[in-house]
């Protein structure tokens, strides 16, 4: 299965003959899963079932869902003001005989302000019912798209992740080809070490002596930290053809990898090593920077 990103944008949209809808989906990175709906009041049983849909889908990632509803495609109904009509008629009734009347028109009482009153329709549960499993089924068809975007954005950092595995691969095998890691360098820098020692303390005791040459052996012989990149990198390759929700253990294996690289720097004596330790470090960082978008 191919890495996943957190990252993604989708929408989808439905309509009936009341009203249209728009689902709009977001994710970014999140270090646990946290899923988010907006929609308008009245909806929120239409809220849960998206939730539930995109809790079943995403392992991790701040997901975003918002339902934006329109009505304008809806003619409006209208009814009567019949207490403002009859206020109306009441009123010319009255002035009647003090000022010089017409009958009211039908377009001159329509006009006037209040008279006619928009009406919602009242719809039945059957009705209402059918909506509701049209709102959440384009919810649902949302979250389906941001998967496939986040599966798309996961096959573009999937390559970028491999380069960087590349890198590494090839920059710990130059460490280990270096000639500071040979065992016949190792032992000529021993020796060295240890007549440096003498001659510093020649009446240095024997227990003291085996401290110092195994004080020294530790701090110059980076093999073991190098087999160890070896290893972490065989679980990179293990983790990418895995793939799926693996970016919080990818995470753990770069802060290991870090470790490692750390530690070859702080023990190499070399310069060529030391160079090579911190283009490890380099990649490294690299390699936990693009880590972070992976489910």
């Amino acid at each position: 299965m191919a890495l996943q990103s957190m990252t993604g944008f989708a929408r989808a949209a439905g309509q009936d003959e009341r009203m249209s809808w728009t689902w709009e989906a977001r994710s970014v990175n999140g270090r646990s899963l946290d899923v988010r709906v907006r929609v308008p009041s009245g909806f929120e049983a239409v809220e849960q079932a998206v939730r539930a849909a995109a809790a079943s889908q995403f392992h991790r990632g701040n997901v975003s869902l918002s339902l934006t509803i329109d009505r304008s495609g809806a003619p409006p109904s209208y009814r009567l003001n019949r207490a403002l009509l009859d206020q109306v008629l009441a009123l010319q009734e009255d002035l009647t005989g003090h000022i010089r009347t017409e009958p009211p028109s039908l377009e001159g009482l329509l006009a006037v302000r209040g008279m006619l009153e928009t009406v919602d329709e009242v719809e039945d549960e059957l009705a209402a019912t059918a909506r509701q499993k049209s709102l959440s089924a384009s919810g649902i068809e949302a979250i389906a798209s941001l998967a496939v975007a986040r599966a798309e954005e996961g096959a573009r950092l999937e390559a970028l992740i491999a380069n960087h595995i590349e890198t590494i691969t090839g920059l710990t095998e130059d460490a280990h080809a270096a000639d500071a890691t040979q065992p016949e360098a190792h032992r000529e820098r021993l020796r060295q070490s240890m007549a440096e020692l003498l001659q510093a303390e020649p009446s240095l005791p024997e227990e003291r002596l085996v401290q110092e040459v195994a004080l020294l052996v530790g701090k110059s012989d980076v093999r073991e930290e190098l087999d160890r990149l070896k290893a972490h990198i065989a679980a990179a390759h293990d983790l990418m053809a895995e793939g799926a929700a693996v970016g919080r253990r990818f995470d753990f294996l770069c802060q290991e990898l870090n470790r490692e690289s750390n530690t070859v720097c702080s023990k190499s004596s070399d310069v060529a090593l030391t160079r090579i330790g911190l283009a490890l470090k380099a990649a490294i960082e690299q390699l936990r920077e693009q880590i972070q978008n992976v489910e």
